[in-house]
């Protein structure tokens, strides 16, 4: 392995292509998962993720010829793994996407028609008072800046008493660390007329077949965000240079349900376009597009290649796993309580008419309704660590992820003193090349994650140890982890 591909296990590359795709926050960097399925499998081997996430593991344990499992009980990741094993064609998703826009771009733009006969672009909002309308203008990239009229009003108006038709009821909990309450409702994070538009895509997403049918409905998750009146307004750039600017300027969504006095809403086409050329330049540069999908846990054992997603709570899938039969186990699972994933996909399952099971979620959350305490989150991953022992192979090796800003969160490990079957082998600091807004920025915000080495006790290694003291920050001490304050 050269010098530059060593390093890049600990600190990863920024995410390119279909890795950049979409904004799901279970994304972890492939270099180091890569590292260890090339050096501690071989073909045929089964790797397991339990926290399955995004499913970028996905491919490439099938990409390596292994075959895999993958649990997540968050019904988004089933959906997002599901669509990684078998991508369509650029040219296929391109001629659909060609097809959708034909049939009803014009319908949405007819939403934004302005009072000149020009689309608008994006709307500046300020505690729900219209401030701007903006435009593209036909040459240039530059904005063209419109003062509100009564026409923009009445066009907004038109939709006051629209109500969605396809997208499910959400289920929210009142969590000041992502900023939900349970009173609220999707139409407080989306205007009537954006959810009239989402609602004209979605009409036409269901007419065509499986594979594309899942790759527009990710599309459309993945610019919601983007859709809401949730994307800021950017003012006084250069504050920190001493270089201010009035010029405001178009933010982004970030995790959570913030709603900004300022804020913009945005041409739904254009998210949704924007987003599916992203996809259709991914796919340009994809060669395996699909690979073999087995129903059973007893049907992938038989088989010599494939995998296997499951959308259920992890351990009691782990339980019906035979012992000593899986190779690799690769995990990321909740950290303590640094996501809420359940609470915050809401709107990607409601848009994917997905039900969500939030009682068997293994998380912390600060929503006091849901009862997820840090006792319970410690048992459930001592359970999920012994039943890990029991399926993992005698030369077998566990990979977790992970990191908490408190100590302990971190008890489930204790498990490891009275296991006869497990040894801690060592660790290594990972960066994020995906930075988070909830993971970075909040008080005792961390910037890394730890991977930790399992093997079983007596399983000799040694023949490997010379590629693991040259991974960047190696240590075979158990990570040292201040307590918060």
């Amino acid at each position: 392995m050269t010098a530059k591909t060593i390093k890049n296990i600990s600190n990863p590359d920024t995410y390119k292509g279909m890795y950049s795709f979409h904004k799901y926050w279970g994304k972890k960097p492939t270099e180091s998962i890569t590292f260890f399925i090339q050096n501690y499998t071989n073909e045929s081997d089964i790797v397991l993720d339990p926290f399955l996430g995004s499913g970028f593991i996905s491919r490439e344990c099938l990409y390596r010829r292994r075959r895999f499992i993958g649990i997540d009980i968050n019904p988004f990741a089933i959906e997002h793994s599901n669509f990684l094993l078998e991508l369509p064609k650029a040219s296929v998703f391109q001629s659909a996407l060609q097809e959708i826009e034909t049939k009803i771009k014009y319908k949405i733009n007819k939403t934004y028609l302005t009072n000149n006969g020009e689309i608008a672009s994006h709307y500046l909002w300020s505690s729900g008072e219209l401030l701007k309308v903006w435009m593209k203008p036909k040459v240039g990239r530059s904005r063209i800046e419109m003062e509100t009229t009564s026409f923009d009003l009445e066009k907004i108006e038109s939709f006051s008493q629209y109500s969605t038709r396809n997208i499910r009821k959400l289920t929210f909990f009142t969590n000041s660390r992502i900023n939900s309450s349970n009173q609220m409702s999707i139409y407080d994070l989306f205007t009537r007329r954006a959810l009239h538009n989402i609602d004209l895509i979605l009409d036409e997403i269901k007419l065509f077949p499986d594979t594309i049918q899942k790759a527009l409905l990710l599309t459309l998750t993945s610019s919601s965000g983007q859709m809401s009146s949730m994307v800021f307004a950017i003012t006084n750039r250069g504050k920190t240079k001493n270089q201010i600017s009035n010029k405001i300027e178009v933010g982004s969504w970030v995790i959570g349900y913030w709603r900004p006095e300022l804020h913009f809403e945005i041409n739904v086409w254009n998210c949704f376009e924007s987003r599916a050329k992203k996809l259709y330049k991914a796919l340009v540069d994809i060669s395996e597009h699909k690979y073999l999908r087995h129903e059973s846990i007893s049907a992938l054992l038989k088989s010599r290649q494939g995998a296997l997603i499951i959308n259920d709570d992890c351990i009691d899938v782990m339980q019906k796993i035979p012992e000593k039969s899986i190779k690799m186990i690769c995990t990321d699972p909740p950290h303590s309580d640094r996501i809420p994933y359940l609470e915050l996909s809401e709107i990607w399952n409601s848009i994917l008419n997905k039900d969500v099971n939030f009682e068997k979620e293994i998380i912390i959350s600060n929503a006091k309704e849901r009862n997820k305490k840090k006792s319970k989150y410690i048992e459930k991953m001592k359970s999920f660590i012994g039943e890990s022992s029991r399926i993992l192979t005698d030369d077998g090796t566990f990979l977790i992820y992970f990191n908490a800003r408190d100590q302990e969160s971190w008890k489930f490990l204790e498990i490891l003193e009275n296991n006869s079957d497990l040894q801690f082998i060592g660790a290594f600091p990972m960066e994020y090349s995906a930075n988070s807004v909830v993971q970075d920025n909040r008080k005792g915000g961390m910037k890394t994650d730890y991977v930790l080495v399992l093997k079983r006790k007596g399983c000799s290694i040694s023949y490997k140890r010379e590629l693991l003291d040259k991974i960047p920050g190696w240590s075979t001490l158990v990570p040292q982890i201040a307590t918060a304050t």
